[in-house]
């Protein structure tokens, strides 16, 4: 029996020596483990709040940058902008106001014309200006209430838009957390969806502090994804930490690995070398 335990222990003990011994021999060769990762992780929520009317994507859909995702209920923020819309673009009250104007300085011009003639008196040509000064204010009035009206369009068209929720990022859909007919708002715990930005993806290495100083932003990098991914790509550094861990011995170094067309998935073991 003692020797049964005896032997077991020293067979655990060489296991761990020719692992220790493995991993030394692969930082001798400039080989370490890594994980990649995506970019950035994103709950996507609506800025205003209301029921989802819409959902326009599924778990797994890839998306592009300003993609529409989701839409709200908009009736009466679209009746608002249509009102605003018809304010803005009424001709008759301005079109009246001008005719005005060009009559009372029409009326103007003739009385004073007539006044240098001693035809009529100087009160009469007096009134005949004020009524067309009158008449240009009351254009120039309706000419600022058409602005005022252009800018209540560009208002309401930007409350409407809030209705829409768009990918802030090009990525993948991996998870729908509300669906039509449920309340969406921007304070809410669940988000409507999510969204993983995976190009470029991130490789996260933990390396010797033997290697301090050694790695520079910029260098390149050779990532070898675990099987069945397999593969080798080239990675540049993003990131080297400037802190160390006392306990390990060891500082964090993050990779930048471009993946177009999605090719390496995320949250795969990889190996990297220098």
């Amino acid at each position: 029996m003692k020797y049964m335990q005896h032997l077991a222990v020293t067979s655990l003990a060489a296991l761990a020596c020719g692992a220790a011994l493995a991993q030394d021999k692969d930082q001798r060769d400039g080989d370490y483990e890594c994980v990649i990762e995506a970019r950035q992780q994103l709950d996507v929520r609506s800025s205003a709040e209301g029921v989802i009317e819409a959902v326009l994507v599924r778990r797994g859909d890839v998306v592009k940058k300003g993609d529409l995702l989701a839409k709200l209920s908009s009736g009466p923020e679209q009746a608002t902008l249509n009102l605003a819309r018809s304010r803005a673009t009424m001709e008759g009250e301005l079109k009246a106001a001008e005719a005005r104007v060009d009559l009372a300085k029409k009326k103007w011009e003739r009385a004073d014309e007539l006044h240098k003639r001693a035809f009529v008196s100087a009160n009469a040509k007096d009134e005949a200006e004020a009524e067309y000064r009158l008449a240009h204010e009351q254009f120039r009035a309706m000419q600022e209430s058409r602005k005022l009206a252009e800018l209540e369009v560009k208002r309401a068209e930007e409350v409407l838009a809030q209705r829409s929720v768009h990918s802030p990022v090009n990525g993948v859909v991996v998870a729908l957390l509300l669906n039509p007919g449920e309340l969406a708002s921007s304070n809410q715990k669940d988000p409507i969806l999510k969204l993983m930005e995976i190009d470029p993806l991130h490789v996260e290495l933990v390396l010797p502090i033997s290697n301090f100083g050694k790695i520079k932003r910029g260098q390149r990098a050779r990532v070898i994804p675990e099987q069945p991914i397999g593969g080798s790509y080239t990675a540049q550094v993003d990131v080297v930490d400037l802190t160390v861990d006392a306990a390990s011995g060891t500082f964090g170094v993050r990779l930048a690995l471009p993946n177009p067309g999605n090719r390496i998935p995320a949250g795969v073991k990889c190996r990297a070398r220098f």
